[in-house]
């Protein structure tokens, strides 16, 4: 009935969809297994990509070859770039996604990419032989073969949902957990833990008073997540809301706290620190008056609407008096109540940086089963497994982002040396070298790469090449080109910057912090002709190499200094054991790790620089 495939995933999830579409693009033959395939790419909590660190993961996926950014785009209902008033290091775009839409073109995609077949039904085990999975096996009893498989259960495996005192099996509300993997993993010598995420109420929007609210704004000349042509940017967009909690609704979400199954001990898995529900925010900040909430559309015609900041898991009587509470929502009508939900995981430290376990070969684990939150962090997650997955069938190198590479690379090299006790979210502060990890420039850092395993095409390798050279092109001929003090003084006291005794090149004056490419072409004529022969992305491109020039030198400099450490191998079955000087915790955690060089050795928790030292006396003999 089934051909043996090259690569089986488990999972349609964000992590599911992109593991599927980078391995098929890669030439492999995949089968996509879903439990149901209407929620194929389903959002399963907030209707928007992007945001903070999480924006420049969707970048880079893009930039890379995969679908997330693409999909963004064509689903997007409005579109912010984040802190637009700091550096461009924290520079974050954000899409509010159209749910329905969103799910609909990941499927069509999927549909219409060669090699990919589906089959729609649970997952219940793996077979493996010898240390190796060879396939899976459904819940109806039959054997698939696969060649390599990849996990992307999300929260499904061996999930709970939780309103109130009310309890039961669920992967999402409406939806069946999945059993069965979890218990032959443990079997099999998997350590398992238990994480929890929640959501908020729906509500009808039709009965909100959004007098009483914030209108929030998308931006004024909205951009995209793709670097390819495939998408546009909104002509239009759909505002959202704002609003906050008060005293009254705090205190009626208290008199439900002991019906709580975060208070009373029924959930037992850590919930993600960054994003809590909004009985932990009142309780841990009992000192704060009022608490943000954001008023998110779920698309451009449904009525139902997204009460982002609001995610509970009280009493469903209690979430709706005290939702009622809130200005704009006095006679707010809930299409269905928050919850939390338990699932399984499988701490990271049991995987390589390929996200292959140790313990199996060919088998492959990514998004929420590897302990992150976020559809960003499960989509990269995916794409790197799916690409790691093909090219082992192929028998070719693996495919690994360094921390200096990408946001991605840093996120997986996290989860590998760190492991996490609690749901994982990126931030920009994960990232060492974030003025190098711009938003602006994953397409420059990353689709060459893409291009060479065969995930980026040739159109969107060329239009990188063009991008990069005009850059070049342009920083170069503003630091050779002079002005006179008479052609420009007159437009730098109209912008409030310091006039000029002499000539001086354009680099210098873009190098202001008053002076960016705008205000340039305000200053002559014949820069303004000048500039305009360049896209916006190449102005933007080099405003911020020439304005950043220094301390992004001094990065790559940082950058130079470790790659020594990244390059010094070490073998895979070294024995650790044998070195009687290494620390009992530094034996300990290398061993269990497995680090591929003295650069992933040396980010180990635990494995400290006197141990780093013997290690490399050792490896150099």
């Amino acid at each position: 009935m089934f051909p043996q495939y090259d690569v089986i995933v488990v999972g349609a999830g964000h992590a599911g969809c992109e593991a599927a579409h980078a391995a098929a693009k890669m030439g492999a033959k995949v089968l996509l297994c879903t439990m149901n395939m209407n929620t194929i790419a389903q959002m399963s909590c907030n209707p928007a990509m992007g945001g903070v660190a999480k924006g420049q993961i969707v970048r880079e996926i893009d930039a890379l070859g995969g679908l997330s950014g693409i999909i963004s785009d064509k689903s997007m209902i409005q579109f912010r770039m984040l802190n637009r008033s700091k550096g461009p290091a924290m520079w974050s775009p954000r899409t509010q996604n159209d749910r329905m839409r969103f799910a609909e073109e990941w499927r069509l995609a999927l549909e219409q990419t060669p090699n990919v077949d589906f089959w729609q039904e649970m997952i219940a085990g793996l077979v493996v032989k010898e240390g190796r999975v060879t396939g899976v096996r459904t819940g109806i009893g039959i054997e698939i073969e696969g060649k390599s498989v990849v996990l992307t259960n999300g929260t499904f495996l061996n999930g709970i949902i939780h309103i109130g005192e009310k309890q039961f099996g669920g992967g999402r509300t409406g939806e069946s957990a999945a059993k069965g993997i979890t218990e032959q993993l443990v079997q099999l010598g998997f350590e398992a833990g238990r994480m929890k995420t929640g959501t908020p109420p729906r509500v009808d929007g039709r009965s909100l008073d959004y007098s009483k609210m914030e209108i929030q704004y998308g931006d004024e000349n909205p951009e995209k997540f793709s670097y390819s042509d495939e998408t546009s940017p909104l002509k239009e967009q759909h505002n959202c809301w704002i609003t906050y909690t008060n005293k009254s609704v705090h205190e009626t979400l208290e008199t439900g706290f002991d019906r709580s199954p975060m208070f009373n001990g029924r959930i037992q898995g850590l919930g993600p620190r960054y994003c809590p529900s909004i009985e932990d925010k009142i309780n841990r900040f009992a000192e704060r008056e009022r608490h943000q909430i954001f008023v998110e559309p779920e698309g451009w015609n449904t009525v139902e609407i997204y009460v982002n900041g609001f995610s509970t898991s009280l009493p469903e009587d209690v979430q709706y008096k005290a939702m009622r509470l809130i200005p704009g929502f006095e006679h707010a009508k809930m299409f269905r109540p928050g919850y939390a939900i338990e699932y399984d995981f499988f701490p990271p430290t049991q995987l390589k940086l390929t996200l292959e376990t140790h313990l199996i070969e060919n088998l492959f684990f990514a998004g929420q089963i590897n302990g992150t939150t976020g559809y960003e962090e499960a989509a990269s997650q995916g794409l790197m497994a799916g690409i790691n997955a093909a090219l082992k069938v192929k028998e070719q190198d693996p495919f690994i982002l360094k921390r200096s590479d990408a946001y991605i690379g840093v996120l997986i090299d996290d989860l590998i040396n760190k492991g996490t006790e609690e749901p994982y979210r990126m931030f920009t502060s994960r990232a060492e070298f974030r003025l190098l990890l711009r938003q602006d420039n994953a397409d420059l850092r990353l689709t060459e790469q893409g291009y060479k395993i065969g995930l980026a095409d040739e159109v969107r390798y060329q239009k990188m090449l063009h991008k990069k050279s005009e850059t070049a092109k342009l920083i170069n001929d503003l630091r050779q080109k002079r002005v006179a003090p008479e052609e420009v003084n007159t437009g730098l006291e109209f912008i409030g910057s310091a006039t000029i005794k002499e000539k001086v090149t354009v680099e210098k004056l873009l190098k202001r912090p008053q002076i960016g490419m705008e205000e340039l072409k305000s200053l002559h004529t014949d820069i303004a002709e000048y500039l305009k022969k360049y896209a916006k992305d190449v102005l933007e491109q080099a405003e911020v190499q020439i304005k950043y020039d220094s301390y992004i030198d001094k990065e790559q400099q940082m950058v130079e200094k470790l790659t020594n450490m990244e390059n010094f191998r070490i073998p895979l079955q070294f024995d650790y054991m044998k070195i009687p000087a290494l620390s009992a915790e530094g034996k300990q955690k290398l061993h269990k790790i497995k680090p591929e060089t003295l650069g992933q050795a040396s980010r180990i928790s635990g494995v400290s620089p006197a141990d780093l030292s013997i290690l490399t006396v050792y490896l150099g003999r």
